[in-house]
């Protein structure tokens, strides 16, 4: 059994200079859907071919390319990110919050390498 719960979702977060152009290039070269453009928090939003995996658009004015955060859905990430902290995870400072849309923390692996949880704040899903 799992410490936390995950729901059927997950968005793997690039970094990008202009989302815009980016999301057409995906639209274009994969056929991926817009589902978004939140231009106030620097980020869209596109749906792939695979349900329930998103691909994140995060506009940076320097990019890291290479730098992919897998974004794991789950429904209380108050409570998660309790669990996760208990059991010694490192987390990236404080819990993120874009009021009726997005809470979101990032933590590590044992390696270092960066994931993050979401919990969606639209009422959608």
């Amino acid at each position: 059994m799992s410490l936390i719960s995950l729901d059927e979702t997950i968005t793997i977060s690039l970094s990008v200079t202009d989302r815009h152009v980016s999301a057409e290039w995906y639209s274009g070269m994969l056929g991926f859907e817009t589902i978004y453009h939140a231009d106030d928090a620097g980020w869209s939003e596109l749906q792939t071919n695979t349900g329930g995996v998103t691909i994140g658009l995060g506009e940076h004015t320097k990019p890291a390319p290479g730098n992919c955060v897998p974004v794991f859905g789950t429904a209380d990430l108050d409570a998660a990110r309790q669990k996760l902290e208990l059991a010694k995870v490192r987390f990236d400072g404080e819990t993120d919050v874009v009021e009726g849309m997005v809470k979101t923390a990032t933590f590590y692996d044992p390696d270092g390498n960066a994931l993050m949880l979401a919990e969606d704040l639209t009422g959608g899903s």
